[in-house]
């Protein structure tokens, strides 16, 4: 089956390629299912380009404790939505869905195929459901503005408010409140021409490739990076009292040893996968499939797509 569909596959991929109507394909998934390999693959077959969609990885030089794609990866296919803003500038879900439909456009008009790659629920949501974000209250954000971390969330909890995948940074958590109340306006079902696949996976195996991969930041650099950028932009900064950051922060106060520092890095990556899960379930469009599944299936839809014209 599968050499079948390869074989049909490259017979087509002239006609995919040279469309400007190529489907829009989504990999979502938590983070270390494997999404960023898989777009890959896709990418290199059917001449794609890769939009990530992850509200870490917008920021510059937040290279190896956001987990970017890799230099060799990006010469090898090209990614959007990486290093858009410094860390502390204001980057919103409704910035994201403009930046993402207009990078749609631009890779069908060069006749690639373009791929919506991440883990950040309401980037991928706002882009695939057209959202029309509310504009918030100037007075309500100020309000809200004056409120603590901690009684930001505990207001969320009083009120039923769902937290943001990043609940250490207030903007998020302000957001998230805002958006309890306005009228965002979005379709009910998926924008036309789009094919969405989830990577499902073990909860076994999910926790051992977080641990793997959060061994291989700390192998790869992120102690020295997350000191350098609190020298550079405050450890305050908002961007910084994300995931890894913040306890890095900690470690250099000799708040934690290394060790402690990377089992907590590893419980946050955990309980983020989580949340973004609890998100992605709410989706019915979403097909869910192994890894290893995903790269046939989608091959199969586009085959499916194109004999249905």
């Amino acid at each position: 089956m599968a050499t079948s569909v390869n074989n049909e596959l490259n017979t087509k991929n002239t006609q995919i390629r040279a469309t400007n109507g190529a489907p829009l394909i989504v990999v979502v998934g938590p983070t270390a299912s494997g999404k960023s390999a898989v777009a890959m693959r896709l990418a290199k077959a059917l001449n794609g380009e890769i939009i990530c969609a992850d509200s870490r990885t917008i920021y510059t030089h937040m290279d190896i404790g956001t987990a970017k794609p890799s230099v060799q990866d990006r010469a090898e296919v090209p990614h959007w939505g990486l290093d858009l803003v410094e860390p502390g500038e204001v980057f919103t879900a409704a910035d994201f869905k403009q930046y993402a439909t207009k990078k749609v456009a631009e890779i069908r008009k060069r006749g690639h195929v373009p791929l919506l790659v991440g883990g950040s629920g309401l980037y991928v949501d706002g882009v695939i459901f057209d959202y029309t974000f509310a504009q918030p209250s100037p007075e309500r954000r100020a309000q809200l503005e004056k409120l603590t971390l901690e009684e930001l969330k505990e207001y969320c909890a009083n009120n039923n408010i769902s937290l943001p995948e990043n609940d250490k940074n207030r903007r998020y958590v302000i957001r998230a409140i805002e958006r309890q109340n306005d009228q965002t306006k979005r379709l009910s079902e998926p924008i036309d021409n789009t094919i969405i696949v989830g990577i499902a996976t073990d909860r076994d195996v999910l926790r051992r490739r977080i641990e793997a991969r959060s061994e291989q930041l700390f192998e790869q650099g992120m102690v020295e990076e997350a000191i350098l950028l609190g020298k550079k932009y405050g450890w305050n900064s908002e961007a910084m009292t994300g995931n890894i950051y913040k306890l890095v922060k900690q470690y250099t106060d000799k708040q934690l040893t290394l060790d402690e520092l990377k089992q907590k890095n590893t419980i946050a990556d955990w309980q983020l996968a989580k949340r973004q899960l609890t998100w992605f379930k709410r989706n019915p469009f979403i097909q869910w499939l192994p890894l290893n599944d995903v790269y046939e299936y989608v091959q199969e839809r586009l085959i499916a797509t194109k004999q249905a014209e």
